[in-house]
């Protein structure tokens, strides 16, 4: 008889005792306080940050969201949700710089892409973020980016701004980029959730 071929394990446990597949990423699966745990353990520039701690996704995460409601006033709730959610997969599969993502290719981009759109299906988002809104959280994450490179990458400012463009009308000191244990980089996180479903429950 053939040698029985051994079946590959495409999901992964999560302390919340869910078991989320990475092939077919079930709504259902997804849970914040997973989310939450996950980025605060996760090292934005692969942990090559200057601090006590590494500054995390679930830090970063906050950053961006912040950013992102004081570049314009007529976001929605759900497009605030979006934001903070914007790098949700990685509570997964990690933060992969970019130069590695490049180096991957599209099998990533396409396991990514499932994840995040469970996620969003998870919190009765829009599946895609739309173009639009997508430029926009781009905008934040990339003026997070260079703060992040500047202040805590050892990146000059030449070189931050020809990667991340230069943030106009903010400064560092206006955000935290001190990084925080994970225990404090995940209830800021959740702390960020919880506000923004309070404003969607009285937005509805």
């Amino acid at each position: 008889m053939p040698a029985r071929v051994k079946e590959i394990r495409a999901w992964q446990r999560m302390l919340s005792g869910r078991r989320l597949d990475l092939l077919e990423p079930s709504p259902l699966d997804v849970e914040v306080d997973d989310i939450a745990h996950g980025l605060a353990r996760v090292a934005r520039w692969n942990g090559q940050t200057s601090g006590k701690h590494a500054f995390s996704v679930a830090q970063h995460s906050v950053i961006v969201w912040q950013i992102f409601c004081k570049l314009g006033t007529n976001s929605t709730p759900d497009e605030e949700l979006i934001a903070l959610l914007h790098d949700g997969p990685e509570y997964v599969v990690g933060d992969m710089i970019s130069p590695f993502k490049a180096v991957l290719g599209g099998d990533y981009k396409l396991v990514e892409a499932r994840l995040q759109e469970a996620i969003h299906r998870r919190y009765s988002l829009v599946p895609v973020t739309p173009d639009k809104l997508k430029k926009k959280i781009k905008r934040a994450d990339s003026i997070s980016a260079y703060f992040e490179a500047t202040e805590l990458a050892g990146f000059e400012r030449p070189e931050a701004k020809q990667f991340f463009g230069t943030p106009r009308g903010f400064s560092a000191d206006m955000f935290n980029f001190t990084p925080l244990d994970t225990q404090d980089a995940q209830d800021e996180f959740l702390r960020a959730f919880e506000k923004i479903e309070r404003k969607r429950k009285n937005h509805a």
